[in-house]
């Protein structure tokens, strides 16, 4: 946890309370054994106050119930009191596992309906909480950040829509583009990105690489993923490249312009292994072409490095091209739904983010400097060193 005597020697502002709902219990467990963790060795004054009751406790955990009518009508019933907490509300929208019953029917639930079950929890704190923070690792219609044509603005009208609520700080990470946040220029958000955890999962498994120029290059699939690699990159002192989508802007299929070819821009990466570095695997068919053409390229290894693994139409496809050789690992984090059969494949590698998430409500607790949490620079420096030291101890920080 970076920078602890910053929280030594400053003040919460309030009692700290994370809530959330099935869609991110098992995520929200891990997060909140970590916080018990740090504030039972946080060696921090007002811990042992009066005055500061409820700043170290043995559980912040609690789970919100949101059921259903049979019309499939919710709500939002709390268990405990939130009066004059530092709420966090930990939600995953894109957990479909979750279903409801409606008229005899059972459904799954939608991104859509895990956003209006938040909006139920708010409307349940009913103004008694100290300060409403809400987690979102997957920000919800983040890919509908921005409007062309007759389309509507879903991502900056939620955020707005909840901050009109009474949310005062909104956390994401990796959003599709973060200028969404202009919908509320004077309101807290922030995003983080997974560059440490993605090293620190894949050097922990991969034993046999060797980072530096001549070994290893860091991809972006598209010009979006850009600024992605080149952090990642310029961090792990190695050189960048990027594949250029070209699509047919003259048919829409799936509510977008199909692709016709990848076309790579880079330095020369045969016999190197490859970093793909993006936020997303939604379908997958693009990442799985983008692996096939490092391949047929000559690239060694191929290790893919994606925030949120949705994988929306299977793993089927994933485990054909991993048979033929097109990728060596994937990596993703655990911020959204995992397929129970994700993790035992044998090319799957999980990034945990729950300490991540854990210092994060800790340091904003505290109104603390979260710069070295927006920028790891030099704990994947550190880890790095040591990996090449091939001390492996070092891979559990």
């Amino acid at each position: 946890m970076p920078n602890t005597e910053q929280l030594e020697h400053s003040m919460p502002v309030a009692a700290v309370k994370l809530l959330t709902d099935k869609s991110a219990l098992p995520l929200a467990e891990k997060v909140n054994s970590h916080l018990v963790d740090f504030r039972k060795n946080l060696n921090n004054s007002v811990k042992n106050d009066p005055a500061f009751h409820g700043y170290m406790e043995d559980n912040y955990l609690m789970e919100v119930d949101c059921p259903r009518f049979g019309t499939g009508e919710g709500k939002a019933i709390l268990d405990d009191s939130v009066r004059g907490k530092d709420i966090f509300i930990l939600i995953d929208v894109c957990n479909h596992s979750i279903t409801y019953s409606m008229n005899g029917f059972q459904n799954h639930m939608s991104p859509d309906d895990h956003y209006q079950d938040l909006k139920r929890i708010i409307s349940a704190i009913n103004g008694k909480a100290h300060r409403i923070n809400v987690i979102m690792p997957f920000l919800y219609e983040g890919r509908q950040h921005k409007r062309n044509g007759r389309e509507s603005l879903d991502c900056a009208y939620a955020i707005k829509e909840l901050m009109d609520m009474g949310v005062s700080n909104f956390i994401t990470f990796d959003a599709h583009d973060p200028r969404v946040q202009n919908s509320v220029p004077i309101k807290g958000f922030d995003n983080f990105t997974p560059p440490y955890q993605f090293i620190r999962a894949l050097l922990r498994m991969e034993k046999s690489l060797i980072i530096d120029k001549e070994h290893t290059i860091v991809i972006s699939p598209d010009e979006g993923a850009l600024d992605r690699a080149v952090y990642f990159a310029n961090v792990l002192g190695v050189d960048t490249g990027m594949f250029y989508k070209r699509r047919d802007y003259s048919t829409i299929v799936g509510g977008k312009n199909p692709i016709v070819a990848h076309e790579f821009l880079g330095d020369n990466i045969d016999g190197k292994d490859v970093i793909v570095i993006d936020d997303i695997i939604s379908s997958g068919g693009s990442m799985i072409d983008t692996a096939k053409q490092l391949k047929k390229m000559n690239a060694k290894r191929v290790f893919v490095c994606c925030t949120f693994g949705l994988f929306t139409d299977g793993l089927a496809a994933f485990d054909d091209a991993y048979e033929k050789c097109y990728f060596d690992r994937i990596v993703t984090t655990n911020l959204c739904y995992q397929p129970p059969e994700l993790r035992d494949k044998p090319y799957y590698i999980e990034a945990d983010m729950s300490k991540f998430i854990a210092s994060i409500i800790d340091f904003m607790n505290h109104d603390a400097s979260m710069a070295n949490i927006y920028t790891p620079t030099d704990k994947i420096h550190q880890i790095l060193s040591k990996y090449n030291n091939r001390e492996m101890n070092a891979l559990d920080m």
